[in-house]
């Protein structure tokens, strides 16, 4: 009797083999089916299942509709519908930053840009001038507002709109008031054509102690543009704003986003692009003005941003902040090589309780660490 085994049927038991280690090596304890990329296709522990997709937002109502009852879901889904970025949604988990250096542009790198903010739906033309709001829960949405909103009012919504400022600001919060969100929003202005001698200073201005939600809303022209001591600011596009002298005689000095000091509550600053062009002679003072002019900053979240511009790109809250959280940001270079004029942080507290930087690149890859506080 022959031992010689055939060819074929050698082969069959070799092949028999190592398909047993591999669905070992799929199923077996222990293993780790995210990375399981070495499995075959067909086998059900090798699957994973991906994220479904989100929903499109709610229909809306009527063009330039503005009612005193909010929608089912005035808050629209996380994913807009211009064109999708790579960002996990505002309470996700964000992306990795040294992915995503070298790129074009923010859009290029999922960082909001003009496809990805403002309003999604017809607009319907309204001069309003100064409008005071009263109406507690009212809903503005589809409308091109030429005017500027002052709220004295809760859970107030302008969703899907525009606004073209002639006032100081585009929006205002007032104090004792609450739940104000601006989503999907264009909010901007004619330059020379602002009361503050031609400027205009604040896009969207939260002048109480609560939080409010700006989001996905494309921001340009102001001078402070998204002025808050508390709220989430997140997939936001702020860009081109406009330098002016202001009716002091002086330089109006400019920010993407500027807090004062001495918040009650805590400001998250989320997946957004911050541009600050304005020069050095012209005022420019940060991306991300963190100011102790009224008291102490605190409770401060600065994550996955695309920050680019200003004198510094991030003034971190000087020898008193506490509670300052910087991870995951992009520093772009775009306009000056150490991505603001002067460097990329001033006044970083690293002693301060619960500060915490890491993993911010410049837009090169280069990790950045900042210099401590004077």
């Amino acid at each position: 009797m022959s031992r010689r085994t055939s060819r074929n049927s050698l082969t069959g038991l070799l092949f028999a083999a190592l398909l047993a280690v591999l669905c070992a090596a799929c199923s077996g304890p222990g293993s780790d089916r995210a990375a399981s990329s070495k499995c075959p296709g067909d086998g059900p522990a090798c699957r994973t299942s991906g994220s479904p997709a989100s929903p499109g937002p709610a229909a809306s109502t009527a063009v330039g509709e503005a009612t005193d009852r909010p929608a089912a879901s005035p808050s629209p889904s996380p994913s807009p519908t211009k064109k999708p970025t790579a960002s996990a949604s505002p309470g996700g988990t964000s992306g990795a930053p040294a992915a995503r250096v070298g790129c074009a542009s923010p859009g290029a790198c999922g960082f909001p840009d003009a496809d990805t903010t403002g309003p999604r739906i017809a607009l319907k033309p309204k001069k309003t001038g100064y409008w005071a709001i009263r109406t507690d829960g009212l809903v503005i949405r589809g409308q091109d507002i030429t005017g500027s909103l002052d709220i004295y009012a809760n859970n107030v919504t302008v969703i899907d709109s525009r606004i073209t400022s002639d006032s100081w600001w585009g929006i205002n919060l007032r104090p004792g008031f609450s739940g104000l969100k601006v989503l999907h929003t264009e909010i901007t202005a004619v330059p020379g054509k602002g009361p503050d001698n031609g400027g205009v200073d604040y896009a969207v201005s939260n002048m109480g102690g609560s939080s409010i939600e700006v989001g996905w809303c494309d921001v340009s022209v102001f001078g402070d543009a998204l002025s808050m001591g508390q709220g989430n600011l997140h997939d936001n596009y702020v860009h081109d704003i406009e330098p002016f002298v202001n009716l002091g005689g002086e330089w109006q000095h400019t920010n993407a986003v500027i807090s004062g000091g001495g918040n009650t509550g805590h400001l998250t600053i989320r997946h957004n692009t911050l541009l600050n062009a304005t020069s050095l002679k012209q005022g420019a003072s940060g991306s991300i003005g963190l100011f102790a002019d009224t008291g102490v900053v605190r409770n401060v979240t600065v994550d996955d941003n695309w920050i680019a511009g200003g004198a510094y790109a991030l003034y971190g809250g000087s020898t008193g902040a506490t509670g300052i959280k910087v991870t995951d940001n992009i520093f772009s270079t775009e306009y000056h090589p150490a991505s603001g004029g002067y460097g990329v942080v001033a006044h970083w507290n690293h002693s301060g309780a619960g500060n915490v930087w890491r993993n911010n690149r410049l837009s090169d890859g280069r990790l950045v660490k900042p210099e401590p506080a004077a």
